[in-house]
């Protein structure tokens, strides 16, 4: 099968090269999906560079989130020969086949596409994880979604606005905060022309923003906690501004606030029913229309240097697809 592989950690333009490997054997709870769109996202880039908070063994194929059919199974597999499913492993995915763990993956609806499919399950998941159960997200209350138009952006955006809140979105250009008025953001600011706590502070009134989802970090983090409503809570979901944060606790103290981490990737050890039930959740809302993942572009399998690129210039929004076979 092609794929595209790491022999050893470095930025993607040196040690990202497209061949021949062995195609997966499935054995145990596991099986062998033949490839039809795969998520790409910024800690793949991670991934390859060996800056993710998990560092697999080299060489290994980058990509963590598909959708795809099964085509051969373990022998202790529950999945079938036929099956279309969406599933999420650290690893795999930028291939034309990978092998998908029963315990995270997942029917795919008949009506999602395959775009779709590839799209939802890491960003989705992850914002529904943060807004829902993190911070528990009450309808009425501002939420203020930095990186608005990303990947997790999209979703956070979307989602907020499906359990009810008034969502403030930042991005850094006009097209990107358009992106954020489309997923549902009832305002928009433009951190690259004007800071944004003065506007959060006019936006709500001086009631500050209820919850804080930042996948950003440095200075945005730190600007974040003097826009923050009593009691908040700042959501700390990662680090794309390349600075990790740190905070006096005097801040947390004066306002009662919660500063609330998110990796949504250890419930797969904690609360695995969990993720199940919400893809669930993150099923129904599809259907509603509430939710929608934001396509930038689909990518054939050769073009995974081009998109890689595209996330490292930060030109582009919502999520990238590529496309290892037609489906």
């Amino acid at each position: 099968m092609r794929a595209w592989t790491v022999q050893e950690f470095g930025p993607f333009r040196e040690k990202l090269a497209l061949g021949q490997d062995e195609r997966p054997k499935p054995a145990g709870p596991t099986a062998l999906i033949k490839v039809h769109a795969a998520g790409i996202n910024f800690p793949d880039l991670l991934m390859i560079e060996g800056k993710y908070q998990v560092k697999p063994p080299t060489p290994f194929i980058p990509g963590g989130e598909a959708v795809g059919v099964v085509v051969e199974v373990g022998d202790q597999s529950s999945l079938g020969v036929g099956d279309r499913i969406i599933t999420s492993n650290q690893t795999g995915a930028f291939a034309e086949y990978m092998l998908a763990r029963d315990a995270s993956s997942f029917a795919a609806p008949e009506a999602m596409t395959d775009a779709d499919a590839a799209a939802l399950l890491i960003t989705y998941q992850t914002s529904y994880f943060a807004l829902a159960y993190r911070a528990q997200l009450k309808a009425g209350e501002y939420l203020l979604v930095h990186g608005g138009a990303g990947g997790v952006g999209t979703s956070a955006i979307q989602i907020g606005k499906a359990l009810g809140a008034t969502v403030i979105a930042t991005a850094g250009a006009d097209d990107k905060l358009e992106v954020c008025r489309q997923c549902g953001a009832d305002y928009v600011i433009n951190y690259s022309r004007e800071d944004f706590v003065p506007t959060v502070q006019e936006i709500t009134k001086g009631h500050g923003a209820d919850v804080i989802y930042d996948p950003v970090g440095g200075d945005v983090f730190d600007k974040s906690t003097k826009c923050i409503a009593w009691e908040g809570r700042l959501l700390v979901i990662g680090f794309a501004g390349g600075r990790i944060p740190q905070i006096a606790a005097n801040r947390i103290l004066l306002k009662n606030i919660s500063v609330v981490g998110l990796y949504w990737g250890n419930y797969f050890s904690h609360q695995p029913e969990l993720i199940r039930k919400t893809q669930e959740i993150l099923y129904q809302l599809y259907a509603q229309g509430k939710i929608k993942p934001v396509i930038y572009r689909e990518y054939p399998l050769e073009g995974l240097p081009e998109a890689l690129a595209a996330i490292e210039r930060r030109e582009c929004y919502g999520k990238l697809v590529l496309k290892p076979a037609e489906s």
